[in-house]
């Protein structure tokens, strides 16, 4: 994963720079970069294995461009997903899940022959029967199961109360009522019990676990069931950029899983921080330093309005200054400043006590790791700012 801007980025960056009026604010994705790291993700995979991008991490139709061609679909979360995915990314493979599905998303995901709508209860089972009208819909049981107590990030989506998926002693019922439809089909199962698992070797013990649910549940359903989708959850270390998680060395213990697995399943995964967010960077001009109580602040145009991922996380950001070309007149030296935006809150810090050696005002604060649930979680109109700029780089 490369997490610094290349070359070329940078090029793109001052050529940006000089064209604006007001300071800087834009969104630089390297579309080389997302490229090279979604095929060295893809062929570290096991033979017979799927990749799926979570369209929420980031939907810039270039970035679905760039996808469409290298992965085996998208997984979309909401109608409007859907129908996004389905202008930009025509011909892709789609699989629809999320609670709270309206009968509205349901029919036009059924009417549009989508690869497979995850099912995240008994009721919604039934309703989508309902709908069906005559096609022959393929579903995938989303199940909540029991978890080792070990196995917790800061988000979890199953291992105990939560509104995602069904619980393991509602399986048969599920599995009977599928069974004895004329306009059901089930295909697998779903599970995507967390979310930022840095741990490589705890998330492949976590694969092995799900490996044996599948073998347990198939054995139940009347049908051959092949495929297990183990969704997603990869994270991104954004405290200790230099150290992302191993996924080829996760994939190369999934091989020797799967190698001793009689008539094993088709592992489909949902990725979306992990394949993005490396391919993009925030660029926010330095508009002010001032020093308040002794704690130094560059405050910069732009702010979590733009990019949340810092406020979201809960973490102080990477950041690396680029400077302004010539001499500055407000220029620091040896300094830590905290990196804040224009918005009227406390909240609104991308980055905390960062040892500067040189910082001025015109310099740009550039945030890597900002290609996944940045822009597309901020608070967009809060205050009325205008928006960043998006720039797509390609060699």
């Amino acid at each position: 994963m490369q997490v610094w801007p290349s070359e070329h980025v940078l090029r793109r960056l001052e050529a940006e720079r000089k064209q604006e009026k007001d300071p800087l604010c834009a969104y630089f994705y390297d579309l080389d970069a997302l490229r090279n790291h979604a095929i060295r993700t893809r062929t570290a995979m096991p033979d017979g294995c799927e990749l799926f991008y979570a369209v929420k991490a980031n939907a810039e139709p270039p970035i679905l461009r760039v996808l469409a061609d290298l992965l085996d679909g998208f997984e979309v979360a909401s109608g409007g997903e859907l129908n996004w995915v389905s202008a930009h990314a025509p011909n892709a493979r789609i699989i629809f899940g999320g609670p709270g599905k309206l009968d509205s998303e349901l029919i036009n995901a059924i009417s549009r022959g989508i690869d497979t709508i995850h099912v995240e209860s008994f009721n919604e089972i039934k309703r989508i029967e309902a709908l069906a009208q005559g096609y022959p819909v393929n579903v995938a049981l989303r199940i909540n199961p029991l978890l080792n107590a070990d196995i917790r990030t800061k988000l979890m989506m199953a291992g105990g109360p939560s509104p995602f998926g069904i619980d393991e002693e509602q399986i048969n019922a599920c599995l009977d009522y599928i069974h004895r439809s004329t306009k059901l089909r089930l295909t697998g199962f779903h599970l995507h019990a967390l979310s930022h698992h840095l741990d490589m070797d705890a998330h492949a013990v976590l694969l092995f676990h799900y490996l044996k649910k599948f073998r347990t549940w198939r054995g139940m359903a009347d049908s051959e069931v092949q495929i297990l989708n183990v969704g997603g959850g990869i994270g991104v270390n954004y405290t200790e950029p230099e150290q992302q998680p191993d996924w080829v060395g996760m994939m190369a213990r999934l091989r020797e899983m799967l190698q001793q697995i009689p008539a094993a399943p088709c592992i489909r995964f949902e990725l979306g921080r992990y394949l993005t967010a490396s391919c993009g960077f925030y660029a926010a001009e330095i508009i002010d330093l001032k020093q308040s109580h002794g704690t130094w602040f560059a405050i910069c145009h732009g702010g979590t309005h733009h990019f949340r991922t810092p406020a979201a996380q809960s973490h102080s950001h990477p950041v690396t200054v680029i400077p302004k070309s010539g001499r500055n007149r407000h220029q620091l030296t040896s300094v830590n400043c905290t990196f804040v935006g224009q918005l009227c809150t406390p909240k609104d810090v991308l980055a905390r006590d960062v040892p500067c050696q040189k910082i001025g005002i015109g310099d740009i604060a550039l945030f890597p790791l900002a290609g996944a649930y940045g822009w597309t979680i901020s608070h967009q109109k809060f205050l009325r700012h205008a928006p960043p700029k998006m720039v797509f780089v390609a060699a």
